[in-house]
């Protein structure tokens, strides 16, 4: 479905499942096929292709709160009053900025390898951020088959399947009929830069909220995103926040491009959204709050 935004449409998935419906957000260089592994699990997921991807790729502009304000429309035009909303990477971020600025359509949420202030972020610099994502700017100079982009992407990614169906059709959608990828590059930088330099308004939260984290970040023992240390300081300062789940053995990606990495966040977002689990912690919130 296309769902009117600010300077045009929007493109919008839903898989169809046995649970209430859960808007699920992807990162920086996704698009909404990022949500074929979780999907698998029997969920109701509402997956956006944000702006300048997928889809979306003519929509103009990429802040976090850009993001954030198209991710209201698509609860609007669905005619959701509040959800559960799942983030992965840059779309926990996204996740964060809905929830903060509007509580009330967030019923709770689960932040995957996101949302909270990255450490490795403090050594970047405007110059050294548009050098990590040089490749990636270089890929748009040329074309591509599905197999040729796979292939590149599996040798990037060694935890990666790439005979699994799923990864096909990931990548897939990355590609433009012509084998063009269809994420604009000053787009990609410009959420990127959102991200790194940004303020995450993590400490205002008031839903009941799920942090899931990978133990490496590019491949094997590469060093996480997220320590197990740095994800209880989180935990002690947040009250809402749930005991921190560690995903052993996958990295940033493979949180939910692969089925080990999917299974854990399928676990803990069925446990966010058991009403009884919510309800309970936004009255310990209120009360807190109050005191």
């Amino acid at each position: 479905m296309l769902v009117p935004v600010d300077g045009g449409q929007l493109a919008v998935e839903t898989h169809d499942g046995d649970t209430a419906p859960v808007l699920a957000i992807h990162g920086v260089s996704g698009s909404r096929k990022l949500w074929n592994w979780v999907a698998a699990h029997n969920f109701s997921l509402i997956t956006p292709d944000l702006r300048g991807r997928g889809d979306s790729t003519a929509l103009p502009g990429a802040t976090i709160k850009q993001h954030a304000d198209d991710m209201l429309r698509v609860l609007d035009a669905l005619d959701l009053a509040a959800v559960t909303v799942c983030g992965m990477s840059m779309g926990a971020h996204v996740a964060v900025e809905l929830a903060v600025r509007h509580p009330d359509r967030v019923r709770a949420l689960v932040l995957v390898d996101g949302g909270f202030p990255m450490p490795a972020h403090a050594q970047l610099t405007q110059e050294t951020l548009s050098a990590a994502f040089a490749p990636q700017l270089a890929a748009q100079e040329r074309t591509w088959t599905v197999d040729e982009y796979l292939a590149v992407q599996a040798m990037v990614n060694p935890l990666i399947d790439a005979t699994d169906p799923l990864i096909h059709d990931y990548f897939a959608h990355d590609l433009t009929d012509d084998g063009h990828l269809r994420l604009p590059g000053d787009t990609l930088i410009a959420d990127a830069t959102d991200v790194v330099f940004g303020e995450s308004r993590w400490q205002e939260l008031t839903m009941p909220t799920w942090f899931v984290h990978a133990e490496w970040s590019t491949g094997p023992d590469s060093p996480p995103a997220y320590t197990v240390e740095q994800a209880q300081a989180f935990r002690a300062e947040l009250p809402v926040l749930h005991e921190p789940v560690l995903i052993n053995e996958v990295d940033h990606g493979g949180t939910v491009m692969t089925p080990a990495g999917a299974a854990v966040v399928a676990e803990v977002l069925a446990e966010a959204l058991r009403p009884e689990l919510t309800a309970s912690a936004s009255t310990t919130n209120s009360t807190s709050s109050g005191s």
